[in-house]
């Protein structure tokens, strides 16, 4: 166990699995009040992948679902990794360095993901390595709320001005992500030696959350993350990754892109994501959904899902756009059986369109 993992859990951390890679609060779910208020959280469930060398663009754009070629140093996007048949192996957050492409995703996906793309590298000037240990990604503290951007100004002379976008300075990388409850995100990379000097400030005036917590956050952001559970089973527009920016329909090829296009401009399924509350602690990753109207096959999948304070989840569902407009009546769908734990839909903080896919 890493330093920073043992201070955190002589502050009152709790891990979810008792492994350190696994912090799930301080005690307490946090709620959705506290993220709006103000929450600081070390992500410890996230790997980081760095791709470097003359070629790693090219490399990449030609593997993933985004433009990584004109991805500049101020820019951070999100991408999508499929099989030929279009589904996700993985979703990234993704940004660079010089000559340096960094992944985030799930870390229950980092070392198979590695191999894969590893595989494809062939005669590129590209090298690929885990970089969740490297000195400037060593912690990653999520922040958000009212509060967070005033105690951020503390350490950076400047805020990412927009959603997907960052700075980097001596304390490290502060990346701007998704906005919820209509109020900025952020991801700091940063040491050790700078985690630990500037906890007890974040500490004192902001919630303090773990994995949980910032999974809560992105949940309501109405961003999906693909993990072990949910590998294969969706092509980026189920989970509305080309309303996040993290498909580009210009760039060229890539596998599953055929399949990726034609269910664009084509459609063949009818299919969303969208948010949800359910009274249940069973709700997770890769558990199906059922609709009353056709109780004998799933009409869905949660995406992700995390404890919301209230003893229950909020979750991102994938669904048929049927059993999303079934679900606005209560009890139409429910969790692992029509017998199940009903879903209650909340609102998302983007239009999901009617494309038919």
């Amino acid at each position: 166990m890493n330093n920073w993992n043992q201070f955190l859990l002589a502050q009152g951390a709790r891990s979810a699995d008792g492994g350190e890679a696994a912090i799930a609060d301080f005690g307490n779910a946090l709620s959705v009040a506290h993220l709006q208020d103000g929450f600081v959280a070390p992500v410890t469930d996230q790997g980081l992948i760095a791709v470097n060398g003359d070629d790693a663009a090219s490399f990449l754009h030609a593997q993933l679902t985004n433009d990584v070629e004109h991805l500049n140093q101020e820019q951070v996007r999100l991408a999508g990794y499929c099989t030929p048949k279009g589904r996700l192996l993985a979703s990234f957050l993704m940004w660079r360095n010089d000559t340096t492409v960094y992944l985030q995703l799930a870390r229950d996906l980092q070392a198979p993901v590695q191999k894969r793309l590893q595989m494809f590298v062939l005669r590129a000037k590209a090298k690929l390595h885990d970089a969740s240990d490297d000195l400037a990604n060593q912690v990653v503290l999520g922040l958000g709320g009212r509060q967070a951007s005033t105690l951020l100004a503390q350490w950076f002379d400047s805020l990412p001005a927009t959603p997907f976008s960052k700075v980097d300075n001596s304390m490290g990388t502060l990346l701007r992500v998704a906005d919820a409850f209509g109020g900025a995100r952020y991801q700091w990379l940063t040491s050790v030696e700078n985690a630990l000097a500037v906890w007890p400030t974040l500490a004192a005036t902001l919630a303090k959350g773990g994995n949980d917590a910032w999974r809560l956050s992105e949940i309501h952001a109405g961003v999906p993350q693909i993990t072990q559970a949910t590998q294969e089973q969706f092509v980026p527009q189920m989970v509305n990754f080309e309303l996040l920016g993290g498909v580009n329909f210009k760039k060229g090829c890539y596998p599953g892109q055929e399949i990726v296009a034609r269910s664009q401009y084509l459609g063949k399924l009818k299919r969303r994501t969208t948010l949800v509350s359910i009274d249940s602690t069973e709700a997770r990753a890769g558990s199906e959904l059922f609709a009353s109207s056709d109780p004998t096959q799933p009409c869905g999948m949660i995406v992700n899902a995390a404890p919301n304070g209230g003893g229950g989840v909020d979750a991102l569902v994938e669904m048929k756009l049927a059993a999303i407009e079934e679900g606005a009546a209560a009890g139409a769908v429910r969790l692992g059986s029509t017998e199940g734990a009903p879903l209650r839909l909340l609102a998302m903080p983007y239009v999901l369109d009617a494309l038919d896919l």
